[in-house]
């Protein structure tokens, strides 16, 4: 996530701090968010940003810090890559309830199409056009899934993951609906009983500050609340972004505008 040379600074942007903890919280107790290829300098005023905000919050992920590539994290603790799903915007499904390993039981290393133990997230809060940076990682032969066509930031693409394969809720977008029916129709001939639920999208949201002060955010969020389509309000759905986000982009704003 950083480069490991001797400029590799040893504080991480509030911005990056801000995403990180927010991921802890979206996933929530139960699981582990491992962040991987830090540069060496910056993991200890990480654990110390991280640990910090975890002691006063309870209910999020516990999280590990490594220095080394995802790939040899993996190997270290016997975890094969077909196990590995990469959330990758130009994975050929979407991803569905069903790809979740529910069972917690090891996959045979030749079962490459899911279900999954682990689910692998890669570049930053992203870029306006995207530039791919997901490319590395699906070069190294991850099995892949896709959040739809429109761009998330990393904190999000990884709380509707959860919310996917955990929570049961399904993206319910132009291009994931098929595979959504397909999964659907999979699961009623088992006899269960599993409902979903379809999110809330606020898709490039204008974050307005005041008279001739505004953002426009160009990714794709999930509405604040639980979001459900039953949640939504007369009011029009706003962004869930990180606690403090907001008023950053609020601070970065007022900084553009100093001479």
């Amino acid at each position: 996530m950083e480069e490991d040379d001797p400029d590799a600074p040893d504080v991480f942007p509030q911005w990056a701090l801000l995403e990180y903890k927010h991921m802890l919280a979206l996933v929530g107790p139960g699981s582990t968010v491992h962040f991987t290829s830090l540069s060496r300098a910056s993991i200890a005023s990480l654990q110390s940003q991280l640990a910090s905000s975890t002691s006063s919050a309870p209910d999020v992920a516990a999280f590990e810090l490594h220095s080394e590539s995802v790939v040899t994290v993996a190997a270290s603790r016997g975890v094969d890559l077909a196990q590995i799903c990469l959330l990758d915007p130009k994975a050929p499904r979407a991803l569905t309830f069903q790809d979740f390993n529910r069972t917690k039981e090891t996959a045979a290393t030749d079962q490459v199409d899911g279900p999954f133990l682990w689910f692998l997230f890669g570049g930053i809060l992203g870029d306006d056009p995207p530039r791919d940076r997901t490319a590395s990682l699906r070069t190294l032969g991850f099995p892949g899934r896709h959040l739809g066509g429109m761009q998330m930031t990393t904190d999000t693409a990884l709380g509707v993951t959860k919310r996917v394969v955990e929570d049961n809720f399904r993206l319910d977008l132009p291009d994931t609906r098929a595979d959504e029916e397909a999964a659907t129709r999979t699961e009623s001939a088992s006899d269960s009983s599993r409902t979903t639920q379809p999110f809330t999208w606020v898709d490039q949201p204008e974050l307005k500050f005041g008279p001739g002060e505004s953002v426009e955010m160009p990714f794709r969020y999930m509405a604040e609340g639980d979001g459900s389509a039953g949640s939504a309000s007369s009011q029009r759905p706003q962004p869930l972004l990180p606690p403090g986000m907001r008023e950053l982009i609020r601070k970065d704003l007022d900084r553009s505008f100093e001479f």
